[in-house]
């Protein structure tokens, strides 16, 4: 397990599949804005690849979210779009609605990045979400993200055009602990 001050990112577990599915990915309005196709129901028991990892896939890698007081399951984040070649990927999390406002997102992006710069030894990562998603906006840049771009009117989501912010973190400027 990788281990940040509140947050520990394991590998996904059979039983954590029906809560993520329930509250995550079962809510329109939240499965809408962090997907970038429309959101559609998942017939339970299928295999959703948004929740049942697949460990041969090389350009993405999935985690449980866990507190590490008790180990609950509070969310996911993931590590997706590896290039191996120019060492650079994206990160993403997703948080269930209890443990959303308790920093557990900037302790998530802070593992992201130790995992991406010194376990995978990449050279960038990149962060696109929703302009109003001022959560993962602030969780990117307490942890050195930079805004590098708006893509204006990128994303429809729920009957109406929204922005995108791309925030950028390069090796050389990240400060590992720098949240904690």
């Amino acid at each position: 397990m990788l281990k940040g001050d509140k947050v520990g990112l394991r590998a996904r577990h059979d039983e954590d599949i029906p809560v993520l599915r329930t509250e995550l990915y079962d809510d329109v309005v939240n499965g809408s804005r962090a997907e970038g196709s429309p959101w559609r129901p998942i017939t339970p028991g299928s295999k959703d690849p948004r929740l049942v990892v697949d460990d041969t896939k090389e350009g993405l890698v999935q985690f449980s979210v866990v507190e590490l007081e008790g180990e609950s399951l509070v969310g996911t984040a993931t590590l997706w779009g590896i290039d191996n070649h120019s060492r650079a990927a994206h990160i993403g999390l997703g948080l269930l609605p209890a443990a959303r406002g308790k920093g557990y997102g900037t302790d998530v992006v802070a593992v992201l990045c130790y995992y991406g710069f010194v376990v995978r030894g990449l050279q960038r990562l990149q962060i696109e979400t929703l302009s109003d998603n001022i959560s993962m906006l602030r969780s990117a840049e307490r942890n050195g993200f930079v805004r590098e771009g708006v893509l204006r009117s990128s994303a429809w989501v729920l009957g109406e055009f929204m922005d995108e912010v791309i925030l950028g973190l390069l090796a050389q400027d990240w400060k590992p602990n720098s949240t904690r």
